[in-house]
């Protein structure tokens, strides 16, 4: 028995078009407490079990009762998609493409041309169609009906008709010809064969699977790539010794040598060494991070500089880069409204197909000769209603239409864990469409999030250092680690003031840092020039000490929460996506406003009107985001820490920096591996294109089918034209959707 929500991942095999993915779903969600979705472009169904005894065997059960395979995906090997397509598909064109020259160029066609034709089109029809026939027979045996039944009755009908002409009627005598037209000429039909349609849309069809299928693969080239990131071995310390052990039996607390040009094994700390790291293959960050003893590193990074000693944190399926690769499978598994909506109606469509086949039919046969579409025309009609007939099947396949969101899904995902921007799934594209305004919490998202020192005024700048240097390194302040950095002399007698600064020994001399308080309290006189420094540095907001010793102030640090370099640009690229900028800070107004004017947040810039509002509580962001809302806005929302989550929650579009806690990127829609503001606009951009391409294939998909429906009942086009239209259709949708893979 499960238990309430459980997720399971089925691999489904033998799904041909959107319309069998729909009649999966539908058997699946028949099921008691089950809600089951179906990909035909990744061939899986996501099942959620709730409170229910239904089994994986049951699941396994109900799909193969439907006509199809399933198994577990994490134990099955998945086969190549164009394996076994390629033999078939070559045959198929090495004998049916003299088929169709003879049928298409009536000066070649010698005496029982019609009889070589059949002896190369049989095989075709049998070992080339056999797919389409096994299929729409297992179909047929369920009472159902998908593109194979639409392709097999298709095919068999135009080989069974140039059968009975040949054996039965005129087109087997010796000297016949007849010449090929795009169009339908009415005729008694005894002397007519139309085995070049018979074999010829086998052969496209075919091709045009064998190339989807390669397509398709090529669109999931990125998560494939992602997952095959990791390193394989890593040389583990153990004993005071290096021991080579596959990736997989390293256990958390494990201590790992990384040399240079080496990929990190796992997520860690590094206990030992410094070196410059290169995340590009995981967040899309083009220049190397340095890390130093103590630093967190991610799995699959690769160590461009020294020697490190890593202590491993995270390891399997917990670590960043497995977390990564499950978003983007969850969010390629999912499907956006526009693909429910196109399902429903791949669902109905052969049915209504066949119906308006025999509709066709009818009405051709009906009208006789009294209406020819090819002028002079006459006979039974039976020619012209047949060909057309078979057109209406053969041009009314819905492939194109099942392929047009998950393909343009799976290529826009991957190319995104590329580039470090996770997109947890499809209903996300469409509230980015719908966004204009973007809340960017300050610290760690528009700022460091680490106290920095911005600037030092001082007669002897590095004296100073030095000193005031070495007493602050005793103080685990915020402030006091922003000027400490670097080694420095010992340091006695230190003593931290509580809210003013500390003072302590160094060099003989007694060092007092803090506030100007405590300078007066130590009898140290402030020069005009510090006083202005200092003065000048809190109207912008940032954190001025000031330092003496021998009677009087001798330096002023000024430390900040530092800008991150690449935020002024990253706003306005919001700006030009038509967002509007709201700075969001527990910060005072006059540091809020120094961030604001630094990154180009003002009021009445840009289409809306820019906002800075701060002094706000953690547990406030919420109602913020709320009284946007209120006023009418769509809101995104950025950020990276705890008291950041129920924030991301309620926004209408939540990011979080990959940099962040997990809280805050469980409950956002879009987590920016990289840690800089600029991956908020490309996860933007990315989404919005990724959508625009999904709309565009699924326009295509239907206007196909909605003009070529009624040329094909119309008698305007031949059956083996409408095959090769049909094929090129979904050809046409995957490789539009590829087009993402060059997103930059």
């Amino acid at each position: 028995m499960m238990r309430a929500t459980t997720s399971i991942e089925l691999a489904i095999g033998g799904m041909t078009c959107a319309s069998c993915a729909s009649r999966i779903e539908k058997k699946l969600n028949k099921l008691d407490g089950v809600t089951a979705s179906v990909n035909y472009a990744t061939e899986k169904a996501t099942v959620a079990v709730n409170d229910s005894q239904v089994s994986v065997d049951d699941l396994i059960a109900t799909v193969e009762k439907t006509g199809y395979t399933a198994a577990r995906t994490r134990s099955e090997k998945k086969p190549q998609p164009t394996d076994g397509h390629g033999t078939r598909l070559w045959v198929t064109v090495a004998l049916t493409v003299p088929v169709i020259v003879l049928a298409m160029v009536p000066a070649w066609q010698f005496d029982y041309w019609q009889w070589a034709s059949l002896t190369l089109a049989a095989p075709v029809i049998v070992y080339g169609g056999w797919p389409f026939h096994r299929a729409a027979a297992v179909n047929l045996r369920h009472g159902a009906a998908t593109m194979d039944t639409l392709v097999s009755m298709g095919t068999l009908a135009a080989f069974g008709w140039s059968l009975w002409a040949l054996f039965l009627g005129d087109a087997g005598m010796p000297g016949m010809t007849h010449p090929f037209r795009l169009t339908i000429e009415r005729g008694a039909g005894t002397d007519a064969i139309y085995l070049e349609v018979a074999a010829g849309v086998t052969m496209f069809i075919l091709a045009g699977r064998y190339f989807e299928a390669r397509a398709k693969r090529r669109a999931g080239s990125a998560l494939r790539a992602l997952l095959a990131l990791g390193a394989k071995e890593v040389s583990v310390l153990r004993d005071a010794r290096e021991q080579r052990i596959p990736v997989d039996q390293l256990l958390v607390g494990d201590r790992f040598v990384v040399r240079p040009g080496e990929k990190i094994a796992t997520d860690g700390v590094v206990d030992e060494g410094s070196s410059a790291v290169d995340t590009s293959l995981v967040t899309g960050e083009s220049v190397p991070v340095e890390v130093s003893v103590g630093d967190a590193v991610v799995g699959a990074t690769v160590n461009a500089g020294g020697r490190l000693v890593v202590r491993a944190t995270r390891v399997g399926a917990d670590t960043q880069l497995a977390q990564m690769a499950r978003l983007v499978e969850q969010a390629q598994a999912g499907k956006a409204d526009v693909q429910r909506l196109a399902d429903r109606v791949a669902g109905v469509f052969v049915p209504i197909v066949i119906a308006l086949a025999v509709a066709t039919l009818g009405y051709w046969i009906g009208t006789g000769s009294s209406w020819s579409v090819a002028e002079g025309g006459d006979g039974n009609g039976l020619t012209a209603a047949f060909t057309a007939t078979v057109a209406v099947l053969i041009i009314a396949c819905p492939c194109a239409l099942g392929l047009a969101t998950p393909t343009a899904l799976l290529v826009g995902t991957g190319r995104g864990a590329q580039l470090g921007l996770l997109i947890k799934g499809p209903e996300v594209l469409e509230s980015t469409r719908r966004v204009d305004t973007v809340v960017l919490d300050k610290t760690g998202t528009v700022t460091t999030g680490r106290m920095t020192l911005i600037s030092v005024v001082a007669s002897d700048e590095p004296l100073a250092r030095r000193l005031v240097g070495a007493v602050e390194s005793a103080s685990e302040h915020p402030v006091a680690k922003a000027i400490a950095v670097g080694a420095f002399p010992p340091v006695t007698d230190f003593r931290n003031v509580e809210g003013l600064g500390v003072t302590g020994v160094v060099e003989g001399r007694t060092i007092v840092a803090g506030r100007p308080r405590l300078l007066d309290d130590h009898g140290l006189t402030v020069p005009p020039d510090l006083r202005r420094a200092f003065d000048d540095a809190s109207a912008a907001g940032q954190t001025a000490v000031l330092a003496g010793w021998d009677g009087r102030a001798r330096a002023m640090f000024a430390v900040a929460d530092a800008v991150k370099p690449d935020s002024r640009a990253a706003v306005a690229e919001l700006r030009r996506l038509g967002l509007t900028p709201v700075l969001l800070t527990g910060d005072n107004r006059t540091v809020a406003a120094a961030v604001a004017a630094e990154v180009g947040i003002g009021v009445g810039v840009g289409a809306g009107t820019d906002e800075v509002i701060a002094e706000v509580l953690p547990a406030d962001k919420v109602d913020v985001v709320k009284r946007l809302q209120g006023e009418g806005r769509v809101v995104a929302m950025v950020g990276d820490g705890v008291n950041d989550a129920a924030a991301l929650a309620q926004a209408d579009l939540g990011l979080a920096m990959g940099t962040g806690t997990d809280a805050a990127i469980e409950a956002s829609d879009l987590t920016l591996v990289r840690g800089d503001l600029t991956a908020a606009a490309d996860a933007i951009r990315l989404s919005r294109r990724t959508l625009r391409v999904i709309k565009g294939n699924l326009f295509w998909a239907f206007a196909y089918n909605v003009a070529a429906l009624p040329l094909a009942a119309a008698g305007l086009l031949n059956p083996m034209i409408a095959g090769a239209a049909m094929a090129l259709s979904s050809v046409f949708v995957v490789s539009n959707s590829l087009r993402l893979r060059r997103f930059s």
